[in-house]
This record gives C-alpha cells, structure tokens and sequence, in this order.
C-alpha cells in the first residue's frame, strides 16, 4: 500500500513537471495585453502590406519575378508558337506584359483599403489571428477585403488590356471556347484572369511576410513585435 502511494506521488510529480511547460507557453499569449497583442499584429501585418506592395507594385514587379509572374491564359500559350510562325508573336508579348504592368498599376491601389481592414480589427480578431496558423492574418485580410480589391482592380486591368491588339480577339475565342465546355470561365475574361491572379500573388507575398515574422520572431524590427510575435510561438 504505501509502495502503490509512493509510486503515485512519484508519477504526480513527473506528470506535473511534464504539464508545466505546456500550461506557461500556453498562458503567454494570455499574458498579453489586448493592446499589446492587437497593436503588435497590426504592426507586422502592415509591414508585411508595405513589403508586398513595394515588391510588387514597382516596375517589372511582376514581369521580372518568377513566382509573381503572370503568365498568358492557357488558351493563348497553346497558340503562342503559331503565332510566332505567322508573324504575331509580338501581340502575344504585347498582352502578356500589358497584363503585368495592369497587376503593378493595381496593386499600388491596395495600400488604402488594407489600412482600412487594420483599422477595423477588433481585439479579439488580434488574439484569435496571433493564435491561429502561420497565414491567419493573411486570410482576415483576404475575406475583409477581397471584394473591394477585385472592384478597385478590375478597371486598372480593363483599361491597360484594352489597348493591346489581341483581347478583343482572345475575348470572342475564349467566350466561344468557354461555352463548351474548351476553357475554364473564369479564363475566358481578361479582367478576371488578371485580376483573380494579381490578387492571388498579391495575398501570397503578404503571406510570405507573415509567415518570416511568425518563425523568426527575434528578427522583428520592433520590441513590441518580438515580444507579441515570441509570445505567440511559444
């Protein structure tokens, strides 16, 4: 009996030693401030903003970057080497970077409308975002403000498009082609094309961002981000 009681106080105290830890790295974030925690969040998610546009939105920001690239819709990838045979591959070029320069004009236009999902974050979106996965921030930013980025974007990419020689034929191939069944709809409109990739390119840079800050949380510019940002690794 007292054998069996020993033994207990002995797992006790190694299953307490076991669980302390994970109870203090746990109430870390707790510890935050509400303020501390919310400002800390808007801090990096904005630097995080302000990196992506500056990369982005300069010259070739998309053209000469491999990841961020836009390339042509498939349909005219497919007929790009004919093209070229005949003489028009320069129209293929012409629209692939009218494309490209459209996405930079458009991105340089999300700065207003991020700050202005930041300024509407309540506390508890920053405690449940700080606590969340490596892109939490990254897809509150994308459900507040996918909307108004597609309709802020849509008409710097429809007016940069419309000068180039090809849309308006790629746009009676593809609206042909998408009504049975050839091309996925979402392809056959230039404006949507461009604008759903410059967007996805966009959210994916601002992710990167967010994801540097949250593994390497001692790098951080400011103390207030390493301690909030330290915090929520734990």
């Amino acid at each position: 009996m007292i054998a069996t009681t020993l033994a207990r106080i002995r797992y006790a105290g190694v299953l307490g030693l076991l669980l302390v830890p994970a109870l203090a790295a746990s109430a870390t974030l707790d510890a935050l401030t509400s303020k501390e925690a919310a400002n800390g969040l808007k801090a990096a998610l904005s630097q995080g903003i302000d990196i992506a546009v500056a990369q982005l939105g300069k010259r070739d920001g998309f053209l000469l970057d491999p990841k961020a690239v836009i390339p042509l819709p498939s349909a005219i990838e497919r007929a790009e080497r004919a093209m070229r045979l005949l003489g028009r591959g320069g129209q293929a070029d012409e629209l692939k970077i009218a494309m490209n320069r459209a996405a930079e004009d458009a991105v340089r236009e999300a700065r207003p409308i991020f700050r202005n999902a930041l300024q509407k974050m309540t506390l508890a979106d920053a405690k449940s975002i700080l606590a969340g996965g490596n892109d939490a921030g990254t897809q509150y930013f994308r459900r507040a403000t996918n909307d108004q980025l597609v309709e802020k974007f849509r008409p710097i990419v429809a007016k940069a498009v419309a000068k180039t020689q090809i849309a308006p034929v790629y746009e009676r191939y593809a609206s042909q082609a998408a009504s049975i069944g050839l091309m996925k709809r979402e392809d056959a409109n230039l404006n949507d094309y461009v604008t759903t990739r410059a967007l996805d390119r966009l959210f994916g840079r601002i992710a990167e961002q967010e994801q540097e800050i949250r593994s390497n949380p001692l790098n951080a510019t400011t103390s207030l981000l390493r301690k909030v940002f330290g915090a929520a690794k734990q």
